[in-house]
């Protein structure tokens, strides 16, 4: 391929594992570049409810756009789904992004599926006039489709976890770092057990004495 360049890169649409959600439901895709903050702002704006903001508010200064967007996300109906996306590099950041709303909304039921996406890489030739048509490459890369939803959902399809699930799954977490840690922690003390007192020992007797006596002076016996 050292005759090509990258031209452009295509992602095909996959289609949404998740029949019959309303037409309303929020979808937010996540990718690689994609900032938490901002998709944790526009998904909770949708499922958490929020005080609605007083008539005649000013807002504050050097803040007109926050407050506008709030005063429009407060009017807004609240979504009983919402559905993270998320394909390749962006999959670890769409599952980071799930775990903090549940936090955030309690009771919120979660359906996980996993599939491939089609990528399509167009190369074009470096020197056209050489007769050196475009390539396309097709890859298929892991995707994440992950719904939240306030209403029970059917437990018997895979992927599907309960409310409060993911206590269990910190727990799991927290006692593997324990563990780890007292483990660390009894080597290096087993390692100074070792070797602490090995310089302590020495010269700790009387010192031998080497060569041949010392002659008395003259006129002692």
């Amino acid at each position: 391929m050292e005759n090509y360049s990258k031209a452009r890169t295509v992602e095909q649409p996959c289609v949404c594992p998740f029949p019959g959600l309303p037409p309303d439901t929020p979808e937010v895709r996540v990718r690689d570049g994609s900032k938490i903050r901002n998709l944790l702002r526009y998904a909770l704006s949708r499922v958490e409810a929020k005080p609605r903001p007083e008539a005649g508010a000013v807002a504050a200064e050097g803040q007109p756009e926050a407050a506008a967007a709030a005063a429009a996300a407060a009017g807004r109906p609240l979504c009983k789904h919402v559905v993270f996306t998320a394909t390749g590099k962006g999959v670890s950041k769409a599952v980071t992004c799930v775990e903090i709303v549940k936090r955030r909304v309690r009771g919120l039921h979660q359906l996980t599926q996993l599939l491939f996406s089609r990528v399509d890489e167009v190369w074009e030739p470096l020197e056209p006039a050489a007769g050196l048509d475009s390539l396309t490459v097709s890859r298929n890369v892991p995707a994440i489709w992950i719904l939240l939803c306030r209403e029970p959902l059917d437990a018997s399809q895979p992927g599907y976890q309960a409310p409060g699930c993911y206590s269990a799954l910190w727990a799991q977490a927290a006692g593997r770092e324990e563990a780890a840690a007292g483990l660390s922690a009894q080597r290096l003390g087993h390692k100074r057990k070792k070797g602490g007192g090995g310089g302590g020992g020495r010269g700790r007797g009387p010192r031998r004495q080497t060569g041949q006596p010392r002659e008395p002076p003259k006129g002692q016996t």
